[in-house]
């Protein structure tokens, strides 16, 4: 990789439009951004993780007791 391919790819910050972008580290940055927003506007943490197309995914042993 180039210095300045890394360059762009560590000054990279969230953009809504990276919702609709297929490459990986826009999609990365949606879903984070999406599980970020998510913990902040319920103020929990439930052990769900709210995939950016709208399925729940349940963290590992969250039914384990």
């Amino acid at each position: 990789m180039k210095k300045q391919e890394n360059i762009n790819i560590a000054g990279k910050q969230y953009d809504p439009s990276d919702y609709e972008r297929t490459d990986s580290l826009s999609s990365t940055l949606a879903t984070t951004h999406e599980q970020v927003s998510d913990v902040y506007m319920e103020g929990t943490v439930d052990g769900v993780i709210e995939d950016v197309n709208g399925k729940d995914i349940p963290l590992s042993g969250q039914n384990e007791q």
